[in-house]
């Protein structure tokens, strides 16, 4: 009998490393078969789509309220429906908020569950680890620290890499990055990423503006580029670009339409918010400062929760502060052009970061599908058909 796996991706991330995860199981597993939600990608790998990964996408709190007996009918009718198909391993992929109430409900009832892409315990107190340990029999980490800390919970966890770290290449050519998107080759150049949420961008891109106005002083001939990912964020930073500077032209400040990962490419400070940009600009060896600003409650209340001193993944994997994190009140323009200045002025400095940047990179780059397929494998032989 063939092995029927029921998987659950949420949104575009999680129907690409769903693709790549079917993938590699097909070269162990031909006449497996694939069903639950998912996306296109995914289903160009022959797997059978009840629902839309889309379906699972919420925006914000109210959003997420709003669709609550949409998205639990949703999982009432996953459950019974892998119940139907007996499926023999349930796997989720991200999408914590859905998946870890589905993968217990299935856990209970027998079900071998795995939960891919560990959700963020390392910024939180061990509570939540307690909550997977009831729901998955098996997770796979996307960083290195991760499974030490499940081990504190007897929960079974194995690192499989970062998909990131397999796309992007260990060595880019700056000079060569720069002639491609027609950039002088001696300019200072910072690209300012002020998020890719209207909420980011409307709380930073007014200080970033007055950050760049003062780096721009301090360095005469510097360039700016940001790219933004939608028509909605590019109109927030171009009316706060136009009610700091108006018509005047200095500083440049050149804005973009996606191309991001050229943009920071290509210079030699990112000012960027605190996500998953962060961890890009680390694997294309940039140095950086990272900026963050949220209500005032809201980050009294997160700071009681955390337990590590940082916030940004690059000092979070380095276990140290490789690179500044002004977080709410010390995100001001003029500590923003302070740090990126001394980015600037330090070459030493930023070769160090550089260097350690790339041994970060080879420990994330993992061949992250195989070593995942791998893991389920070793799950698998255990479970009889």
């Amino acid at each position: 009998m063939s092995m029927r796996i029921a998987l659950v991706a949420g949104e575009a991330s999680g129907d690409l490393l769903g693709a790549r995860l079917i993938s590699a199981l097909k070269q162990h597993l031909p006449d497996a078969q694939f069903f639950g939600i998912g996306g296109p990608q995914m289903e160009s790998e022959g797997f059978e789509a009840w629902f839309s990964s889309e379906r699972l996408a919420v925006n914000g709190f109210a959003d997420a309220l709003r669709r609550l007996p949409e998205l639990l009918k949703i999982r009432r009718n996953v459950i019974a429906r892998v119940k139907q198909e007996k499926a023999h391993l349930f796997i989720g992929i991200d999408a914590p908020d859905f998946n870890l109430g589905l993968e217990k409900r299935l856990k209970r009832a027998g079900l071998p569950t795995v939960h891919y892409v560990s959700p963020s315990i390392w910024a939180w107190r061990g509570g939540r680890a307690k909550k997977i340990r009831k729901a998955a029999d098996l997770v796979l980490c996307l960083f290195p620290c991760e499974p030490e800390l499940y081990a504190k919970y007897a929960m079974p966890a194995q690192f499989v890499g970062h998909p990131l770290a397999d796309e992007f290449p260990l060595a880019i050519d700056r000079n060569l990055v720069r002639e491609h998107l027609r950039l002088p080759l001696a300019a200072p150049i910072v690209t300012l990423m002020p998020g890719s949420r209207n909420g980011e961008v409307t709380k930073l891109a007014t200080t970033f503006v007055q950050a760049a106005m003062q780096i721009a002083q301090r360095k005469p001939g510097v360039r700016f580029l940001v790219p933004l990912i939608t028509r909605e964020t590019r109109k927030l930073f171009e009316a706060a670009r136009y009610q700091e500077l108006g018509n005047q032209t200095e500083p440049e400040i050149q804005l973009m339409v996606g191309h991001s990962h050229e943009a920071m490419a290509a210079a030699d400070v990112v000012l960027l918010a605190s996500g998953t940009a962060a961890l890009e600009a680390a694997l294309l060896k940039r140095p950086m400062v990272v900026a963050y600003r949220i209500a005032n409650w809201s980050y009294r209340l997160l700071r009681r929760m955390m337990y590590l001193p940082y916030v940004s993944l690059p000092n979070i994997l380095c276990r140290e502060f490789v690179v500044p994190e002004l977080i709410q009140d010390d995100c001001t323009p003029e500590k923003l052009a302070d740090a990126v200045c001394r980015w600037l002025d330090d070459t030493e400095a930023r070769q160090k970061l550089e260097a350690r940047f790339l041994s970060l990179h080879q420990e994330l780059k993992q061949n992250n599908a195989q070593r995942a397929a791998d893991a389920i494998l070793g799950l698998l032989k255990g479970i009889p058909r």
